[in-house]
């Protein structure tokens, strides 16, 4: 299934003006479980450094993080990348008119080329190794390019189940849901043993999405971008499907996140250099 047209459309609707973009990020919030953990671990962050900081989003997308860290401190100075650049222009556009420009900036880059030398204190990347198959040259252009004692915080589909992956029987291999991912998840020693030889430390990892996850995934995600790809006249019925289904979906986050899980469809990576 093709992920990036719906993306595309959604953009086009919000985009009109401000308040639209910020009532997009909010609905994306609440929606998508991913930004209640990455959230989570932003705040963390946030208490333990208390100085000016310098950050990379690598892969900023609609920029709805880098509005989220924006407004964690005044003193947060933001890069966001990407290989999209209506998103980049749209991204800047946006900043600009809500007065954050001088401290949010958006701009082309390949991540397997891009290097910024000992520039940042923290890199996040949401939902974007596992688009990229020269990860492990990734991985140690993120480590060049972060201050001593910096974090790198990733989320990222898990190798059990993520990107809803599974067999077909008629067809060889494992498929995803998305269709652009060039794998469908990271194993958890995996990607710890790649983070290691890049140079990193301290690396945590622990599962998302785990069985109430999941379910909230499939009803606020799953199910209407199928819909979407089936008929873009879904538009018109989806604010009365998620009044219907949002409150179980919310509850389930809720459950989700309260949760230490042995297992999960989704990946969360912290670590230092």
């Amino acid at each position: 299934m093709q992920y990036d047209p719906i993306k595309r459309s959604l953009g086009k609707v919000f985009n009109q003006t401000p308040a639209l973009r910020i009532f997009f990020y909010r609905l994306l919030d609440l929606l998508l479980l991913r930004a209640w953990y990455i959230r989570r671990e932003l705040r963390i962050i946030a208490r333990q450094k208390k100085e000016a900081l310098q950050v990379l989003d690598a892969g900023s997308g609609f920029g709805q993080y880098d509005y989220y860290m924006s407004s964690l401190g005044k003193n947060w100075n933001i890069t966001g990348v990407d290989v999209k650049e209506e998103q980049i222009a749209d991204c800047n556009q946006f900043f600009d008119k809500i007065g954050r420009g001088q401290r949010v900036k958006f701009e082309y880059a390949d991540l397997t080329k891009y290097v910024n030398e000992n520039t940042y204190d923290l890199i996040l990347s949401v939902d974007v190794m596992e688009h990229i198959l020269e990860d492990e040259l990734v991985f140690s252009n993120f480590f060049r390019s972060m201050k001593d004692g910096a974090h790198l915080l990733i989320s990222t589909p898990s190798d059990q189940g993520g990107s809803d992956a599974h067999h077909h029987h008629e067809e060889d291999g494992v498929h995803g849901f998305i269709d652009e991912h060039v794998r469908d998840g990271y194993n958890a020693e995996d990607i710890r043993k790649k983070l290691t030889a890049a140079g990193f430390k301290n690396i945590k990892t622990s599962y998302t999405y785990g069985k109430a996850g999941n379910i909230s995934w499939r009803l606020s995600m799953k199910f209407p971008i199928k819909a979407l790809n089936t008929t873009k006249l879904f538009f018109v019925v989806l604010p009365f499907y998620y009044v219907l289904t949002y409150p179980l979906a919310y509850l389930l986050n809720w459950i989700d996140l309260s949760k230490k899980h042995e297992k999960g469809t989704g990946l969360m990576v912290v670590a230092q250099k």
